[in-house]
Parts: structure tokens; C-alpha cells; sequence
């Protein structure tokens, strides 16, 4: 190419542009030459060229794509009165008169003074704790005094203990990791001119940074010069937004080749801000005119420099005033719809309790009323005390006052029928887990070597409830893995790739076979056209579009070495899957990709090696859909080629040139997508001298305007991307994940509707439904593609008439699928479409949308969310599904191909989509059942409890005296029955994993409440009075006549309650294990040795009672006599229920039990509402 035509050089990007990504910015070669060197190999195009043998070491790298929304940030001006004036290398000048924030860090929460407050406010949230506290304060009063001062406070003392224990550990870690990150150090620019080393907490705003290879960013720094003399710097920022592909930054021209320490000039900024793809500032260097600065010129605190040597950078934010700092807010906490539904018996309970006191409170009126002449004589309520040597008067307060004492004493007393145990003992149970969760190695994936995450704690049991899953198509169906498999070139069809071998292209540079890393199956014929064997017409068009897959891409080649010393592999590697399948593809058929440096590519062509100037380079956005590049080709043309979407190609196109191409080539991609193959379209046109000329004028005023840039840019991108020639087009395949069909499959069988939301065209969604079994022959299909909103309501109408037509129809129900595009979904979502949408779409077996935006997503999923109780759950891989992610009641991320957005906004994480099977069949079905009667069992053991004392209390004149002493009351939810229930819910299992994924329909059981409503709940209280009557009135009828004092009765209360409650949890325990028996034995002897510890303390009420009744056979016998009572009538109807009217899960386990012994007769066992989703 001639020395003297112009071009553009990629190496200096229009840094701040947020269309154009800085693969290109492209600064005139003549204009910038005198602020660095060019790197161009004086080999002519047929000679060896050098290439950077490394395993690692890429010679380019490009910023991530990001969404049009996070771009904008940088395209407005900033004022005085939000600008940040940062002044180079004087860091005094800087911070003056206002001292920015210093460079060290806190992600604590707590200090030492201010744990203990802050901790304790926290925790009083919890409106239960304040209640707690309020009658914890009530019995402090002399005359509510019914617990001693310490025993009233120590329930509430040791929950608020415990969980302030485990916030101070957890603190305490965050401390010492903030000691360590403030005490690195880092090289900074001392005043004689060297670089000395500085702790991170002491850099200020303004210094001079240098950093060097594998090191991580202390601050967020703005480039002045890299070791690279172009200016580039590569960072790995998977620390900030969990990607990890490189990302190049890039140094200004104007500051690249000025020593550090003469470094000088005023640097203009916005101020702090969240926004970590969005940066705008502008630089007044000294000599230089005015040079913006964009996301491209700054480096972030937490990215880590790879690939460069080093970089020197000066500090912008520090500190708390950093990006990654003001981003580590968590994600919004969501709350379980178990927990939510627990809110309602709270309230019962509480009515209850409610009742309870005022019951007691009017039979205690009415009995100081009744009996008001006889309370001088009465011990208990003694108006005047003769004791002492003139008379004198006891607290007594009247009738009124006495019976709002009672009132406030009762509500002491009966205060556990609100279990306080009950909010920690779930936290532990989620705790558990999750260990086990995150432990299934049926999770574990293989391929990532990832085991299944647990981000948030607080919803595990909503595993269990599932309804609806919306889930993205690439990615998280698919592997996100390309393979090209056909072609279409200048209308003709080559599919026979598929069918053929795999090509294993290689070149020879100096001695040495370079051979792609990947192989492609190569058609035939299209070879023979690109050889010419079909004629120069042909062979030229089959050039133009492989060498146009080969350059018109951001695929960065790497050398890898082989255990073969004269064998290297070209391993080609990109942001996009897409564009390495090309590139392989293109090598495939002789068309290698080389090298790829600041301004030109290499490529061998056919066994030739040649040097193509990239002269301009657009990369897609989401407006355009289309991306192209500006190549000096050997023979001094100048080429524009552009690949995109087909709607989007279609349009720029030529109209009057090759219409029998462009029809044939339509009709090929309609045969592609119809096989699920993902397409994209080759155009082309050259572009004469003017024109080149007129392009690079307004590029290079576009990319030095400081407001407005990336209009500009967009627009001069749309101007060229006209009148354009098509190649061809590609069809590649993205294979489905492994067992995928199998896992929705399983998810249809247990009433869990599958939507696949894609941005995908209609074509290949439809194709990947096949594939999948989302879509099947049977399904009557319901396409909703219009460009208005009145063609949106007609067509949602015929939809609505069909899906009543066809449920008319006859007793077997067609299935339906709804097809709608994103397109549609603009006239539909947010209007009064939206209600129609709604009920058109819950009729429907399979919802499938196609272009869809992000935004899109969310709206979807927030369509039934929003409409009925029904639980969601939203799967996706992307960065694009992360709204959706956050919608949904649980969200769900893959670690795939495109980062880990969507990993750090889910709830919990996985490695494939086939895993949602283990995860909502096995363990969201154990998680549910086990919660949902941990919540029930915690409500009746302390309802229990509670009626025992208030039978009591209506033998004592109302007096609100209890037989149970104090401390067994204190330790009864702490110590006496709170470990069983906690170990049940995380290790019990009513069916086994094999059971629970051979029969999906058994997943419908959480879907109905089965295992928690408000039936269960009021048969679980009718049970525990009958309990309580049963505890009570055993050992009064048989010691009423005796001399036995209060206090034995009440230590043969608190044993009776006691074993009575863990036997009745024995009998509903799925699995025994040894750790299952030594909790609730083991507890039941922990309450018979307390009782006896404290009947041992001489000075407490009681000394020696328990011995008293245990000495006698009687005591025994009552025992027995309450355990027999107590549990025949629920053991009566535990049997009665599961033989007549068995659920599901009974009948399964049923079957479990038989199967060994009766392996034939197993299918023939029905299952009582399999077929009944209803039911």
C-alpha cells in the first residue's frame, strides 16, 4: 500500500465515545505520527511476519459491549458546579480548599462504640423483638413482676446474643480484610522525581500512580502512558463486574510521550458517580489544545493490569469516592412467600393471645368483684398487714387497677404463643441448607468447575413453590458455543459443510505450522468457488466475503504452544462467540487471521501474506445492529465491509443491484433460521478517494467534539454503512446444553410453565423450541407479530376467542403456544393491552417471545408477578437478563460465556440450565416441606405451652401464678425443645432424590400449599389444646385430693409437655439418622437433668420436688397416661388420612417402601392428583 495515502489508526480511540467502542478510534496517521511511532513491518506483504508467541499474551483486546442505556452517560457537558478539578502531580493544589476523600477504604459496619447501638437497632426491626422488649420492660414493674428480672430478659438476651455474635464475627473479617487492602502499597511519584512505594490509604487526588503487569488498580486513575508506545493497556476487571476478558484502555497521545515527572496540566471530571461504564472529563495539557477524556482513559479501582508492562495514571477518586466502592451496595433483599404467609398466624396467634388475656382479665374482675369482702382475710390479695406494731397496708390498688394488672400480667405469661426461637431457628435452618445445597455434586459443573451458589440465605424454601420460569435462549438453553455450518454466497446455498470434514488448514511461517485451534467442516463446492473453479465472477464474491469474516471483527489471535516444538495453534479469541466461529471459519476456507496490531491486520490469503490497514472500524450497537470496518487493501482500494442482522442489512442494501442474490439469500436465511441456525449478513462497497476523504474529515471532527460524540459518531457510521453489496450470509449453530429437552420435559410434568424469553428472530426461536420440547406437534400455535398498536389489539382478540374455542373444544385440551416479538410487545406492555396479554398468555402452555429487549424481559416476568400469587423464577447467563433476574420472586444465574452479571445479581448461581431439575424437584421440594412444618411445629409447641399455664391460671383465682418454675419456662424454647426441630428441618427428607425426579408431579405439592395453609394451622391448634387439656388435666385429676405441693405438678408438666412435643415430632421425622435421634432424645433427657438441677438449688421455689415425685408410681403412671391421651387422637388421624385419602407424597412413599419387594406391581400404584394439577 502507498506511503502516502491516508489512514486512520485504531490505536488512539475516541475514548469517551459510547457507540463507536474503542477498537477505533481513529485519529488521522498524519496528524498524530509526531506523538508516536508507527509500528508497520517492512516485510512486503508476501514475507514472514513476526508474531507474539506467548500462551497468553494477546495482541490486542477490546472493551466489553455495553447496553445503549449505560453508553449515554458521557454524552452531555459537564459544569463548574459538578466538575472535579484535578490538578496533575500536585496533589496540595488539588485538594484545596476542600480535602477529597483519602484512598482507604471501610466495609464495616460497626466500630467499637458504635456496635452495640447500631447492632441492636438493627435487629429491632423485627417488629417480634419489640414486642419482646416491650414485655421484657412490663415485667420489670413491681407490680407486673410475675418472672424475676433476669428471666424475663433472657429469651430475648440470647437471641439478640447470637445474632449479635455472628454480625461482630462477620465484622471482624471485614475489618481485617479493610487492614490488609489500606496497608498495600503502591508506587507513587515522590517530588524529586522517582516512583516510591506508599501505602493504598495514603494516595491523594491529583498524585502520580505507576502500576505495573499483574498488579491491581489502588484508585481509579486516569491513563497518562502506558509501557506500549501506542498508548494501549490491557485490564482484566472481573474483581468490578465479574467479567473476565481483557479490556484495552488507552493513554491521550498528548500525555503518552511526556516523562512522569513532567507531567503537568488540569484535568476537568464529573464528579463521583456509580456509573462504571460511563466516565466524562476533559484535560488541559500544557502546548496541547483542550483533549476530552471518556470511559476508555481511566482505569477503575480492583481491575487488575494484564499484558502491559506497566502504566502510569493519575488519581481521580479514592477511596469511599471510587466506582467499585460506591457500587458495593448488595442487591435488593427479597422475602420468602413462606414467610410472608407465616405473617397471617403471627396475627391469629396474636388474637389468640389477645383473647387468651382478656378472658383471664374478666374472670378476674369478676372474681375480685364476687369476693372484695373477703380480701383482707385472703393471703394472695391482703388489703392491711397487722405484722408489725401499728397497722399498716399492703399494694393493694383496687379493683380496677388490680384487673388491668392482670390483664398485663396475663400477656407475660402467655408472651411465648408468639415463638421468639422461631425467626432464629429458620435462619440456621436456611444455613443448612445451603451447605447441602451448594455440596450436591448432581449441581457440580463439570465444565466450569463451579458448584452450585447460594447468594441470598432468605429464600430457599421458595425452591419449592415455583410456577412460572422465564429463561433466556443463548446461553442458558444453548452453550453459547458457535459452530459454522453453512453459507449462503451470492445466492447460492452451501450446506453440505455439515455433511463434510473437518478442514485442518494450516500455513507455514518460518519453518513453523500454525494451524487454527478449532477446525471447521468445509462444503466442497463453496472451497472449489473460493479456488475458482466456478469462475472469477464467483471466486472474487467468495473472496470478498471470507475476507470479510476475517477482518471485519474485534478476534484478537493468540500463539499457543504444543507439546510438537514445530507446531503452534492459533487460538482466536473475542467478546463474542459469533465473531470466533467466523474467524475459524474464514481460516477454514484459507483465509488466516494473523496479526492484528494498532493499525493493520495480517492475514494470509490462500497461502499469500497480506497487509490490510484498518483505516475505520464501527462497532455494533443496538440501534444500527450492524458493525463495519474501513480496510486499505495491498492493491490501494479501499473496502467497507459490514455484517449484521438481516432486517437491519436488508435495508442499506442496494436496490436496484442483484435482486435475484437478495431473494435467493432471504430465502436461504429462512431455510437457516427455520433449522435454529443464528444468521448474519456480508455487505460490502468500495468507497472512492472522495468519499474516504469526506469520511475521514467528519470522523475525525466527530471524535474531537466534547459534547454530542457519540451521535456524531453513530450518525457517520449509518451515512457509510449505505448502498451496499451483499456477499452473503452465515448460519451457525448454538447447540443446546446437555439435557435440556429432558429437564423441560420435567418441569412441564410438575406444573411448572416454561417461557423462553430470546432476543433471537422468530424463526430460530422457534427452531430452538423444537429442539428443546418446549414446542411440540401437538400445540396449536398463537403468532402475535404486529408493527401497531390496533393490529396488536386484533390480533390479541382472535388469540383470546381461539384459546376459549379450542378449551370448548372437547375434554382433551389442545395445548397452546403463544408467539409474540418485541415489536408487538412495544404497543402491548404498559398500555391496556396488557391485561389481554396476560389472560391470552396464562392460557397458554408455552409463551415464547422473540426480540425481546432487556427492558422487555422484565416486563414480561412483571406481568405475572404483578397479576397473581403464583411464584416466579428467572434463569439467564447475560448481562441483558439481569433485569429480569432482579424481577422475578428467585432469580437464577449461569456461569457462561458472557461474564457474570448476571451471576452477581441472581439469588443463587449454577454451571447449567439442567440443573434447575435437582434444584426445584429435589431440594426446593425438601426445603419447602421441611420449613413449612418447622413454622407449624414451632407454633404448636408453644401453643401447648400457653394453654397449659392458662388452664392453670383458672384454678388459681385468676391470680396469674404459674406451677411451672420460671427458669423451665425461660429454657422450654431455648434449650428443652429448640435443637430437634432446627436439626428436622435441615436433614429430613420425606422422599427419596430418585423418587422426587422420577415422578416431577410430586413438585405440585408445594405449588398447592399442601404442606402449609391455614387448615393446617387451625388443625395443628385443635390438636395442641386437646395436648394441652390432656397434660394438664391427667396429673390435677389424679393429685387434686393429695398434698403434693405446686411446684411437683409443675415439674410434671414442663417433662410431660416436653417428651410430648418431641415424640409428636418423632412421629412426623421421614429419615432417622443418629444425629436425628440424639437431638430429640437427647434433649428430652437435657430437660429431665435441668428439672433436676434446679429442684437441687436450695434457695430457689421448689428445692426438692422433682425427687418427691419421681419416688412415687404414681408420677409415672401420669406420664404415661398423657403420652397415651395426648398423641392417640392425631395418631388416629394421621393413619385415617393416609389410608383413605393419601396425597401424592404419601403415595410415593408407599411406593418406596414396596418397590424392592414388588418391583412388578410398581407402575400400576396410581397417584391420587397426578393427573389433576387442580387438585
Amino acid at each position: 500500500m502507498a506511503t502516502n495515502r491516508p489512514s486512520l489508526n485504531p490505536s488512539a480511540p475516541p475514548d469517551d465515545d459510547p457507540d463507536v467502542l474503542p477498537k477505533a478510534a481513529f485519529r488521522s496517521r498524519s496528524s498524530s505520527s509526531r506523538h508516536r511511532p508507527e509500528r508497520i513491518p517492512s516485510s512486503s506483504s508476501n514475507s514472514a511476519v513476526s508474531f507474539e508467541r506467548s500462551t497468553s499474551k494477546p495482541v490486542a483486546s477490546y472493551p466489553s459491549k455495553r447496553s445503549d442505556s449505560e453508553k449515554l452517560g458521557s454524552q452531555r457537558e459537564i459544569s463548574d458546579d459538578e466538575a472535579r478539578f484535578v490538578y496533575v502531580n500536585d496533589p496540595g493544589r488539588t485538594n484545596q480548599p476542600i480535602k477529597f476523600a483519602d484512598n482507604s477504604i471501610r466495609t464495616t459496619k460497626y466500630s467499637v462504640l458504635t456496635f452495640l447501638p447500631r447492632n441492636l437497632f438493627e435487629q429491632f426491626h423485627r417488629v417480634a423483638y419489640v414486642y419482646f422488649l416491650i414485655l421484657a420492660g412490663l415485667n420489670q414493674v413491681p407490680q407486673l413482676g410475675v418472672f424475676t428480672p433476669a428471666a424475663s430478659i433472657l429469651p430475648l438476651a440470647f437471641v439478640l446474643g447470637v445474632t449479635a455474635v455472628k454480625d461482630g464475627y462477620e465484622d471482624w473479617r471485614r475489618h481485617r480484610s479493610d487492614r490488609d487492602e489500606n496497608n498495600r502499597t503502591a508506587q507513587v511519584l515522590a517530588p524529586g522525581g522517582e516512583f516510591l512505594p506508599k501505602r493504598w490509604k495514603d494516595i491523594l487526588v491529583g498524585e502520580v500512580v505507576k502500576v505495573t503487569a499483574d498488579e491491581t488498580l489502588p484508585c481509579d486513575m486516569v491513563l497518562l502512558a502506558t509501557s506500549d508506545p501506542t498508548g494501549v493497556a490491557y485490564v482484566q476487571t472481573i474483581n468490578l463486574d465479574g467479567e473476565s476478558n481483557l479490556k484495552t484502555r488507552y493513554a491521550k497521545q498528548e500525555t503518552q510521550s511526556t516523562p512522569p515527572e513532567s507531567t503537568a496540566g488540569l484535568i476537568r471530571c464529573e464528579k463521583p458517580n456509580r456509573n462504571i461504564y460511563g466516565f466524562l472529563a476533559s484535560a488541559d495539557v500544557p502546548g496541547e489544545k483542550r483533549v476530552s477524556l471518556g470511559p476508555s482513559n481511566i482505569i477503575l479501582r480492583g481491575c487488575e493490569l494484564k499484558n502491559t508492562s506497566w502504566v502510569v495514571g493519575v488519581a481521580v477518586y479514592t477511596g469511599q469516592d471510587t466506582k467499585v466502592m460506591l457500587n458495593s451496595s448488595g442487591a435488593p433483599s427479597k422475602r420468602s412467600r413462606l414467610e410472608a404467609h407465616m405473617n397471617r398466624e403471627v396475627i391469629l396467634l396474636a388474637v389468640a393471645l389477645v383473647a387468651l388475656c382478656s378472658i383471664v382479665t374478666v374472670l378476674a374482675g369478676v372474681w375480685l368483684a364476687n369476693h372484695h369482702h373477703e380480701l383482707n382475710d385472703l393471703l394472695y390479695y391482703r388489703k392491711e398487714d397487722y405484722s408489725g406494731p401499728k397497722p399498716d397496708t399492703y399494694n393493694y390498688y383496687g379493683v380496677g387497677w388490680e384487673t388491668v394488672f392482670s390483664f398485663l400480667k396475663s400477656v407475660i405469661i402467655f408472651q411465648v404463643m408468639i415463638p421468639i426461637a422461631l425467626y432464629i431457628s429458620m435462619e440456621l435452618v436456611r444455613l443448612g441448607q445451603a451447605f447441602f445445597m451448594i455440596q450436591d455434586k448432581n449441581m457440580f459443573d463439570e465444565g466450569s468447575k463451579t458448584r452450585f451458589q447460594c447468594r441470598a440465605l432468605n429464600i430457599n424454601e421458595d425452591l419449592g413453590q415455583i410456577k412460572y420460569v422465564f429463561s433466556d435462549k443463548t446461553g442458558t438453553l444453548t452453550e453459547n458455543k458457535m459452530e459454522f455450518r453453512c453459507a449462503s454466497v451470492g445466492g447460492v446455498d452451501y450446506s453440505a459443510a455439515s455433511d463434510g470434514e473437518e478442514d485442518g488448514h494450516s500455513i507455514t511461517v518460518d519453518g513453523e505450522t500454525w494451524r487454527p485451534k478449532m477446525s471447521v467442516k468445509t462444503d466442497p463446492e463453496l472451497m472449489n468457488a473460493v479456488m475458482g473453479g466456478e469462475g472469477i465472477e464467483k471466486a472474487n464474491r467468495a473472496r470478498d466475503f471470507f475476507l470479510a469474516l476475517a477482518t471485519c471483527n474485534t478476534i484478537v489471535p493468540i500463539l499457543v504452544d504444543t507439546p510438537e516444538p514445530s507446531l503452534k495453534l492459533i487460538d482466536y479469541q473475542g467478546e463474542s462467540p459469533d465473531e470466533q466461529a467466523l474467524v475459524y471459519a474464514a481460516a477454514a476456507y484459507g483465509f488466516v487471521l494473523m496479526q492484528r496490531t494498532s493499525g493493520h491486520i495480517l492475514i494470509d490469503v490462500l497461502g499469500e501474506r497480506r497487509r490490510f490497514d484498518v483505516l475505520g472500524l464501527h462497532e455494533f450497537d443496538s440501534d444500527r445492529k450492524r458493525m463495519s470496518v474501513i480496510i486499505g487493501c495491498p492493491d490501494r482500494t479501499v473496502k467497507l465491509f459490514v455484517k449484521g442482522a438481516d432486517n437491519s442489512m436488508f435495508g442499506v442494501v442496494q436496490k436496484n443491484l442483484d435482486l435475484d442474490i437478495i431473494h435467493a439469500t432471504k430465502t436461504n436465511l429462512h431455510s437457516y433460521s427455520s433449522l435454529g441456525l443464528r444468521t448474519l449478513v456480508v455487505g460490502m462497497r468500495e468507497l472512492s478517494e472522495h468519499e474516504f476523504k469526506k469520511w475521514q474529515s467528519a470522523y475525525e471532527n466527530a471524535t474531537t467534539a466534547l459534547i454530542g460524540r457519540g451521535k456524531l459518531l453513530k450518525a457517520i457510521a449509518s451515512n457509510a454503512e449505505r448502498d451496499l453489496r451483499i456477499l452473503g450470509a452465515s448460519g451457525i449453530e448454538d447447540k443446546l446444553q446437555q439435557g435440556v429437552p429432558e429437564a423441560i420435559e420435567s418441569m412441564r410434568q410438575a406444573g411448572i410453565k416454561v417461557w423462553v424469553l430470546t432476543g433471537d428472530k422468530q424463526e430460530t426461536a422457534i427452531s430452538i423450541g423444537y429442539s428443546c420440547k418446549l414446542l411440540t406437534s401437538e400445540m396449536t400455535q398463537i403468532v402475535i407479530n404486529s408493527n401497531s398498536r390496533e393490529s396488536c389489539r386484533r390480533r390479541l382478540q382472535d388469540a383470546a376467542s381461539m384459546s376459549s374455542r379450542l378449551a370448548g373444544a372437547g375434554s382433551a385440551k389442545s395445548p397452546l403456544a403463544l408467539i409474540i416479538d418485541g415489536t408487538s410487545l412495544v404497543y402491548i406492555l404498559e398500555t391496556e393491552l396488557e391485561e389481554e396479554l396476560f389472560k391470552v398468555a396464562t392460557t397458554c402452555d408455552v409463551v415464547l417471545c422473540c426480540r425481546v429487549a432487556p427492558l422487555q424481559k422484565a416486563g414480561i416476568v412483571a406481568l405475572i408477578k404483578n397479576r397473581t400469587d403464583d411464584m416466579t423464577l428467572a434463569i439467564g447467563d447475560g448481562a441483558n437478563d439481569v433485569s429480569m433476574i432482579q424481577m422475578a420472586d428467585v432469580g437464577i444465574g449461569i456461569s457462561g460465556q458472557e461474564g457474570r452479571q448476571a451471576v452477581m445479581a441472581s439469588d443463587f448461581a449454577m454451571g447449567q440450565f439442567r440443573f434447575l431439575v435437582p434444584l426445584l424437584l429435589v431440594h426446593g421440594h425438601w426445603n419447602y416441606q421441611r420449613m413449612a412444618y418447622m413454622i407449624l411445629y414451632n407454633f404448636y409447641r408453644n401453643a401447648v405451652f400457653v394453654f397449659i399455664l392458662f388452664w392453670y391460671v383458672l384454678y388459681t383465682a385468676y391470680s396469674l401464678i404459674s406451677a411451672i418454675s420460671e427458669w423451665s419456662s425461660v429454657l422450654y424454647s431455648v434449650i428443652y425443645t429448640a435443637l430437634p426441630t432446627i436439626i428436622v428441618g435441615i436433614l429430613d427428607k420425606d422422599l427419596s432424590r430418585k423418587t422426587l425426579l422420577k415422578y416431577p408431579q410430586l413438585y405440585r405439592a408445594g405449588q398447592r400449599d399442601e404442606r402449609y395453609n391455614l387448615k393446617l394451622f387451625i388443625f395443628t391448634m385443635m390438636d395442641c389444646i386437646w395436648q394441652s387439656i390432656a397434660i394438664f388435666y391427667i396429673p390435677y385429676l389424679a393429685y387434686r385430693h393429695s398434698d403434693v405441693d405446686v411446684s411437683g405438678l409443675g415439674d410434671l408438666w414442663i417433662l410431660a409437655v416436653v417428651i410430648l412435643v418431641n415424640i409428636h415430632l418423632a412421629m412426623d421425622v421421614f429419615r432417622w439418622n443418629w444425629i436425628t435421634h440424639a437431638s430429640i432424645w437427647g434433649c428430652i433427657a437435657a430437660t429431665v437433668i435441668c428439672v433436676i438441677i434446679i429442684d437441687s438449688i436450695w434457695m430457689l421455689p421448689g428445692y426438692w420436688a422433682i425427687f418427691n415425685m419421681m419416688g412415687t408410681g404414681l408420677f409415672w403412671l401420669c406420664l404415661l397416661g398423657i403420652i397415651v391421651a395426648g398423641m392417640v387422637p392425631r395418631f388416629a388421624t394421621k393413619a385415617l388420612t393416609e389410608y383413605f385419602l393419601p396425597s401424592d407424597v404419601q403415595i410415593a412413599r408407599e411406593l418406596e417402601k414396596f418397590q424392592n419387594l414388588n418391583a412388578s406391581t410398581i407402575s400400576e400404584i396410581p397417584m391420587s392428583t397426578f393427573s389433576d394439577p387442580q387438585c
